[in-house]
């Protein structure tokens, strides 16, 4: 069955393409259909994984795949990476192949250093190419929190971006901050201390949050068999939590404020005010 439909892909005509799907949080197990499919009747396969669990599975679907995480090199600016992780697909895409580009996670969450890149150039060159969705941290959070961010609303920033711009933001509505853990750094650094970064981040929340506002470290676990890190903690002690560079930040929302309806839009709408 795999055979025939790799007969009938974009290569046979000479045409390439691409299709970027995610391998989800947990090894395995958050494998959609559609992104297995894709893994096992694509020309070839380039990925880049967060455990060995996966690695392997990808391996024994098609076992060419190749890892591009290679281009990470301690100290090398993050741009840099991305650009040759984008350049390197799209040679294989242009020579005529179809491309599954597998990444854990969802694969344009927080991945828009290649995934956004790479498909418009992809679609800019004339190839055909889409992403599919993936389960990401964000995800795993909303569960293992019990978080419901259609209940008070929900606010997700990449947490260096957040401070940059000091982007507005509601502290009555559920807020994510991503990348916590390396702030600041436009390199990539394995061994970097995230503390000063949250010092600064601690700091500019005290601005809007009591400095003994629970917030929530959070790291998700790739294996089924392991609970994920949660650390609950008074935002003043933020900076001696353990963080590392897939560390995401949950601040809860502060108590509920009094809601007025809008009497004109509920008019507007036909919703009863009584």
């Amino acid at each position: 069955m795999h055979q025939k439909s790799k007969e009938n892909n974009t290569s046979k005509n000479g045409r390439g393409s691409l299709i970027i799907v995610g391998t989800g949080i947990q090894a395995v197990r958050h494998v959609t259909i559609d992104a297995r499919y894709s893994i096992e009747n694509s020309d070839k396969v380039l990925y880049i994984v967060a455990d060995p669990i996966t690695e392997i599975w990808i391996k024994k679907l098609q076992p060419d795949a190749e890892s591009i995480a290679r281009f990470y090199q301690e100290g090398k600016d993050r741009a840099q990476i991305y650009s040759e992780m984008v350049e390197y697909t799209m040679k294989h895409v242009r020579q005529g192949l179809s491309i599954c580009l597998a990444l854990y996670g969802h694969p344009g969450v927080f991945t828009t250093g290649v995934t956004k890149p790479v498909i418009k150039i992809a679609r800019k060159e004339g190839f055909r190419a889409q992403i599919l969705p993936g389960i990401s941290t964000e995800d795993c959070l909303y569960a293992e929190l019990d978080v419901d961010p259609g209940e008070l609303g929900g606010q997700s920033f990449e947490a260096t971006r957040f401070l940059l711009y000091k982007l507005k933001f509601d502290t009555f509505a559920h807020l994510i901050l991503w990348q916590v853990g390396i702030i600041g750094q436009p390199g990539y650094h394995l061994s970097k201390d995230p503390k000063p970064g949250l010092v600064i981040l601690t700091d500019y929340l005290k601005q809007y949050y009591d400095p003994k506002h629970e917030v929530v470290v959070y790291r998700t676990t790739p294996y089924s068999i392991c609970k994920p890190l949660i650390q609950r903690v008074p935002l003043y002690r933020l900076p001696e939590a353990y963080v590392d560079a897939i560390s995401t930040l949950y601040v809860p929302p502060l108590p509920s404020r009094a809601a007025t309806v809008d009497d004109n839009m509920a008019q507007q709408l036909g919703v009863p005010t009584k």
